[in-house]
């Protein structure tokens, strides 16, 4: 699969909003988003008007960039999606949020997506007392992620629970800090997510 390897902080610029790429760094002075807040490149700082088709294809990109998924990856969850009853674009939001590289970021097992893709892949976490590393993995309803009892002394997991204050824990998930454990409370509705995404310019976008 291709892996974005450039700079992060490129791809809040371009997205014009932080999309908190880079964990406690994001939250720090040294956020390059904050000291400017201007698309990269050379022609960055100009005004830029976008078509209809612009807006949308923009917004499909910040999603995109902020769970971390490929092009091809992103296509099929939202094929599924669109399979799905109900709204498209809701569905579309709870299938990204349900992965387990989000969740264990979500608990404040990690402190970004990628950290928490790149922990799932080496095997720190168990979903239902079963290891599980597969990052794209959809957790359900009443299912307990927890990290593995030899890797509750990894500095990083560490360092990233004392912090999980500052970011909350989303009340779809029930965290037990003490044990490194948590519990799929219901699946995240609309209101669950509150990050500014208008879903509804990907619906459109892939109806064309």
């Amino acid at each position: 699969m291709a892996r974005y390897r450039g700079s992060v902080c490129r791809l809040c610029r371009r997205e014009n909003m932080k999309l908190f790429l880079k964990g406690d760094r994001c939250y720090s002075d040294k956020c390059s988003f904050d000291r400017r807040s201007y698309a990269p490149g050379q022609h960055g700082q100009r005004r830029s008007k976008f078509s209809d088709y612009g807006i949308q294809l923009r917004e499909k990109q910040k999603v995109r960039r902020i769970y971390g998924v490929s092009e091809k990856q992103f296509r099929i969850i939202f094929k599924k999606a669109d399979q799905k009853k109900g709204i498209t674009g809701t569905n579309l939001l709870q299938a990204l949020e349900c992965r387990l590289d989000n969740v264990v970021y979500r608990l404040g097992f990690v402190n970004s997506r990628t950290q928490g893709r790149h922990f799932v892949r080496h095997g720190h976490f168990q979903v239902n007392g079963r290891k599980v590393d597969i990052p794209s993995c959809l957790v359900k309803k009443d299912d307990v992620v927890e990290i593995r009892e030899k890797s509750k002394k990894v500095q990083f997991v560490q360092d990233a629970i004392d912090a999980v204050v500052r970011r909350g824990v989303p009340q779809w998930l029930e965290l037990d800090k003490d044990n490194m454990k948590a519990r799929v409370v219901n699946l995240p509705v609309r209101e669950d997510i509150t990050l500014p995404i208008q879903e509804q310019l990907i619906v459109e976008l892939y109806s064309k």
